[in-house]
């Protein structure tokens, strides 16, 4: 190991301690936006999604561009692409029943295809789930823009949304109340349970360089039939249950689930589920886990996860040593070795501080084409360049 990528590595854990859960977002985002370094003679770094927009200091112009960039399962999501810029300036009065133009609830709802930004930085404060409808980009590119301290954001029954740049944080149950999520409907909906992003029954959706942290049930869920789906870029912190992937053992329709994790930073006071999966096509791709308390990536029923091109850092919690350096943690009736014939591999991954991955299954490439969605750069290529993830502060007229 040269003694480059260990002090890269450690100025990673470094940089990226925040001391509370309550950050504002600037602080949250200055992880990345401090170590970012656009090089003058280019700024690509071979990020493709990056460097598909990020290089043009005409961004704000051509904010629809982002829509062309998506990678993996989630690339055909086109968000409110062919549809009309909707600018949210009401970030106080939030009517979950009637909503207000203004605000960010009345535009999701739209029957139309609608490109949603924002007028200046904003906490919006949701009384009750954000119910979208389908087609829909959430751009908060340009402001500090935060979903935080109430329910927050369902994706349910829907198709083709973006989210992206937004921090979501201290996310909180809601329901059993009466919540529109069309022009022509609104109904009651029974209690949620405080995730930060739910997808339910959904597909073709995108979550990138999103700021996720500490809700009350997962920061990212996707269950019920859920596909097509990609989390890129995004950073997540001081969480328990991070991601769950699947709605039980017993619903077979998750079978056809495929979810791409690329780039994602997985930061400090993280737990377990880097995702938790059930059923479906995993790929797991070119992320940074730097510690975890018990397990980086699971499952049960007989998933397929293809890791590759990953940096696993294990903890130092040396009260949890066991639990603390094991990425992998099969949930599976105990004495039953079923486990055994799941396909799961690690390819190209780098594990360090005593990090292990056991694999199982089948080693070759052929049995992990449903789980394949991209190609994977080398683990190399995450200590060679500057890694950015989370929301991101764009300035106008300069690359972002």
């Amino acid at each position: 190991m040269s003694t480059f990528f260990l002090i890269f590595l450690v100025m990673i854990l470094l940089d990226t301690s925040i001391s509370s859960k309550n950050v504002q977002i600037s602080e949250a985002t200055e992880w990345n936006s401090t170590r970012r370094q656009l090089e003058k003679e280019s700024c690509k770094i071979g990020n493709p999604i990056d460097d598909c927009w990020r290089c043009d200091s005409e961004w704000e112009t051509n904010r629809k561009v982002l829509a062309d960039c998506a990678i993996g399962f989630g690339r055909n999501a086109v968000g409110g692409q062919d549809g009309d810029i909707y600018v949210v300036k009401d970030s106080e009065n939030d009517d979950p029943a009637n909503p207000i133009p203004g605000t960010l609830r009345y535009g999701v709802i739209q029957e139309e295809p609608l490109w949603i930004i924002f007028d200046h930085d904003m906490v919006i404060t949701l009384k009750e789930e954000l119910m979208m409808n389908s087609y829909k980009t959430i751009d908060g590119r340009g402001y500090n823009i935060q979903i935080a301290d109430g329910p927050c954001i369902t994706i349910q029954n829907v198709s083709n949304i973006i989210i992206h740049n937004i921090y979501i944080r201290d996310c909180v149950p809601g329901g059993n109340t009466m919540v529109r999520d069309s022009p022509k409907h609104v109904g009651m909906r029974g209690y949620s349970d405080g995730d930060g992003i739910s997808i339910f029954g959904s597909r073709d959706v995108w979550i990138d360089h999103c700021t996720l942290a500490n809700c009350r049930d997962g920061l990212i869920d996707a269950v019920v039939g859920s596909t097509s789906i990609t989390i890129s870029n995004n950073y997540m912190l001081h969480h328990n249950e991070v991601m769950l992937m699947g709605h039980s053992d017993d619903f077979l329709d998750d079978k056809n689930m495929q979810v791409t994790i690329a780039f994602n930073f997985f930061g400090e006071g993280l737990t377990q589920r880097m995702p938790r999966c059930r059923h479906g096509y995993f790929h797991i791709v070119n992320n940074i886990y730097t510690g975890w308390e018990m397990y980086a990536i699971g499952g049960s029923a007989n998933p397929t996860i293809n890791s590759q091109g990953n940096i696993f850092i294990a903890s130092d919690n040396n009260s949890t040593k066991e639990e603390s350096i094991q990425v992998t943690k099969r949930e599976a009736i105990p004495g039953d070795e079923e486990w055994k014939n799941w396909n799961w591999r690690s390819d190209g991954d780098v594990m360090l501080n005593g990090a292990f991955f056991t694999p199982s299954g089948e080693t070759g490439p052929q049995s992990y084409i449903k789980a394949s969605s991209m190609v994977a750069r080398p683990a190399s290529f995450l200590t060679n360049t500057s890694p950015s993830a989370g929301a991101l502060y764009c300035q106008r007229g300069i690359p972002c």
